[in-house]
């Protein structure tokens, strides 16, 4: 299994940071356009534990994939979890946490990851799946700086 930590320091209070995070219409500002993502399930203005995301997205290739998430666990202005319930992944586990800092908030991604253990798994994570994941953080990271300059 893979492991991503990213921390980014965002210059805005955590009542912002939270009602950006905490609407689900908002993953589409912050994932790559050569994704072809597309959120294709109706949508709350506020995200819940339980919630079911589906999306439709051509991550590679041009190659269309259904991907489906749940909103496992939700602490309000702290953390919330998503979890993949169908998709690529054999695993995908997201943590998002929270934090008031001096100045703004300290957003601390988790990410666990396995596209499985069988030899194409292996071979496309070497070749393009750990790279793309690590590529779509450095996006957002780059994305969210930009959003929340002051």
């Amino acid at each position: 299994m893979k492991k991503l930590k990213q921390e980014q320091f965002l210059p805005i209070s955590l009542d912002e940071a939270w009602k950006f995070f905490a609407t689900p219409k908002n993953l589409n500002e912050v994932t790559p356009d050569d994704m072809v993502f597309e959120i294709i399930s109706e949508l709350p203005e506020t995200m819940y534990a339980g919630l079911l995301i589906n999306y439709r997205l051509k991550p590679m290739l041009n190659i269309p994939i259904n991907w489906c998430t749940e909103i496992t666990h939700i602490k309000e202005k702290e953390y919330f979890v998503d979890e993949q319930r169908k998709g690529p992944y054999l695993i995908w586990h997201h943590e998002h946490h929270f934090k008031a800092v001096n100045g703004g908030v300290l957003m601390t991604d988790i990410l666990h990851y396995d596209i499985g253990k069988w030899i194409f798994g292996r071979i496309a994570g070497k070749l393009f799946v750990d790279k793309k994941v690590k590529g779509i953080f450095e996006y957002r990271n780059r994305t969210l700086e930009t959003y929340f300059k002051k």
